[in-house]
């Protein structure tokens, strides 16, 4: 199921990035910009998305991984999802090339599809699926919800702010989470292929 959703994430994806142009994505972010703007209670969840709090948490995730749990696919697992996924959202933003909402003291990267939206969801999955890897299902459940609701307010607080537009952050949440996908099938493969070489 996990990477059915992958495929359906990235169609999601393709549907925004090939019809940006569309009255239907312009009405869509309408009402995502007046839904969230200003919101007080969104903003400040961006900083938790701020890439040098997303490499602070990657750089201790990999010294866990290393160190306490001898885990070196794990560590190639991290690089992709988050060193990976973060090249993934500057190459397509480069290939875009969208424009962000216009306010004063924009940022000038492009704004599709949003890193924060991308890169949040990817180190948060990450995280969830790495330090929950071996616990009861009830425990991964649990870790993953919380990490969606919270990559879920960093992806909005960028609407909030007027820093993207509501499609920027819904494909970044998709894009990302196709990522993740291929990422996790590479990693849970490489795992039962070495399963068996210890038989």
């Amino acid at each position: 199921m996990k990477y059915i959703l992958g495929i359906l994430t990235f169609i999601v994806f393709l549907i925004f990035a090939f019809n940006l142009k569309s009255v239907w994505v312009y009405d869509f972010d309408e009402w995502g910009s007046h839904l969230l703007k200003g919101n007080e209670f969104l903003i400040p969840f961006h900083y938790i998305g701020e890439p040098i709090f997303v490499v602070i948490v990657a750089v201790l995730l990999l010294i866990w991984l290393w160190v306490k749990a001898q885990n070196f696919r794990g560590m190639i697992f991290v690089l992709i999802t988050i060193a990976g996924g973060n090249l993934v959202n500057l190459f397509v933003k480069g290939l875009i090339k969208r424009d962000r909402p216009y306010i004063l003291e924009q940022l000038t990267s492009f704004s599709f599809p949003s890193g924060h939206a991308m890169t949040g969801l990817l180190y948060l999955l990450t995280v969830a699926y790495i330090t929950t890897e071996y616990q009861t299902k009830k425990t991964k459940v649990i870790a993953m919800s919380i990490a969606i609701v919270i990559a879920f307010c960093i992806g909005l607080s960028r609407v909030a702010e007027s820093r993207h537009y509501l499609s920027d952050v819904v494909s970044g949440w998709a894009l990302g989470y196709t990522v993740f996908a291929l990422a996790l099938l590479w990693y849970e493969r490489r795992k039962r292929v070495f399963k068996q070489l210890e038989k």
